[in-house]
């Protein structure tokens, strides 16, 4: 497998306190990624700025002369960058970082099964991407491992799968952490890179599974966040009658903004501010007014009269 870290006391992957493995590639290339690190399958390496020493190492290390300085800042040249990582190797204050590893499903859980003293029933191994999905093979091996344990296991998926894979899983998992995030396929396509007629019929699939599903939708400025948008989602989970324990409305925020500028890529919503709460209230309203158990339906995160107040 190739997985990018593993967070350790999550809150937010899942009931209790969690480690969550994070996999290494996905199948979208959404406009407003939090994780951009996690896209490409294959290794990677950023530059941290803060770090640095000047001691320009990395510079002299590289075999294919990719690396330069201009303006204080490392810059590689990705037509020349091979990846072979010796700029990592050899860098002395750890300001280049490789992205990713592979590891065996063997490897993985004897890592993330020390955690088990600190789940107390409630918690677990949450896998997340990236897309776990995207490496069923592996990542159900080490699920029933952890099952024979008796860890309760979460994934997070995008759900851009062939369903084969879902069913393979299935059996040893607890709960899904399922996006939806656009209704229309043509608006999907153009954000996110691929059509998501394959995420809604795995989802209508998934409903009639007895595993627990939280529905996310990501809340994107000019994206995601119109009233149309979520009307449309709300009313194909009613039309479909999709078993949901949970659907989250999950508030815009640019904490990645370093993630990118580490990655020397650019991204349209850095200087885009926090969604307000007045929008997100709105939202809420429109989706629980069709949903006929309202009370599943919530937002979370920060907004934009929160942040203003601290």
């Amino acid at each position: 497998m190739k997985i990018l870290n593993i967070q350790r006391m999550s809150t937010e992957d899942g009931p209790g306190l969690r480690t969550t493995v994070f996999f290494k590639g996905c199948p979208l290339k959404c406009a407003w990624c939090h994780n951009p690190e996690s896209i490409c399958p294959l290794l990677q390496k950023e530059w941290f700025q803060i770090r640095c020493i000047g001691c320009h190492i990395c510079i002299a290390n590289c075999p294919n002369s990719a690396l330069s300085i201009a303006e204080k800042r490392i810059i590689t040249d990705s037509s020349k960058c091979a990846l072979c990582l010796k700029c990592v190797d050899g860098c002395p204050t750890g300001a280049m970082q490789q992205l990713g590893k592979s590891i065996s499903a063997d490897e993985l859980y004897s890592e993330v099964i020390k955690d088990k003293a600190y789940f107390n029933g409630e918690g677990g191994v949450t896998l997340s991407g990236g897309e776990v999905m995207a490496q069923t093979t592996e990542a159900v091996i080490m699920c029933q491992k952890l099952k024979a344990k008796g860890i309760s296991i979460a994934i997070d998926t995008s759900g851009f799968t062939q369903y084969g894979n879902f069913r393979a899983i299935l059996p040893y998992i607890d709960l899904i952490l399922y996006d939806l995030k656009i209704d229309s396929a043509l608006e999907h396509q153009r954000l996110c890179g691929v059509d998501n007629t394959i995420i809604k019929n795995n989802l209508i699939e998934l409903s009639k599974e007895s595993v627990e599903i939280w529905i996310r939708t990501p809340i994107i400025p000019q994206a995601t966040d119109s009233i149309e948008n979520i009307k449309a989602i709300a009313t194909f989970l009613e039309n479909n009658a999709i078993r949901f324990n949970r659907w989250e409305l999950c508030a815009f925020n640019n904490l990645c903004v370093d993630k990118y500028s580490r990655l020397e890529q650019s991204w349209q919503y850095k200087n885009v501010p926090l969604i307000p709460k007045q929008v997100m209230e709105k939202l809420l309203a429109a989706a629980q007014a069709i949903i006929s158990q309202p009370q599943k339906v919530s937002f979370t995160g920060l907004t934009r009269l929160e942040e203003e107040q601290k």
